[in-house]
């Protein structure tokens, strides 16, 4: 795998994974993005949280 970071990160709040396959569509987050490729603004599409509040799984 090109060496990129494509590992899962859950939300330390609710549990929902993002995983980078799949993305988040339905916030514009196209599958194949990096969690770390997700613009800053991004929240979880379950709870609210922001990037800060996911750990890498």
């Amino acid at each position: 795998m090109g060496g990129y970071n494509y590992e899962k990160y859950v939300c330390l709040a609710c549990g929902y994974v993002y995983d980078p396959e799949v993305g988040d569509p339905d916030s514009g987050v196209a599958p194949g993005t990096a969690f770390e490729d997700i613009p800053e603004d991004w929240v979880c599409p379950l709870c609210g949280v922001g990037k800060d509040m996911f750990k890498e799984e």
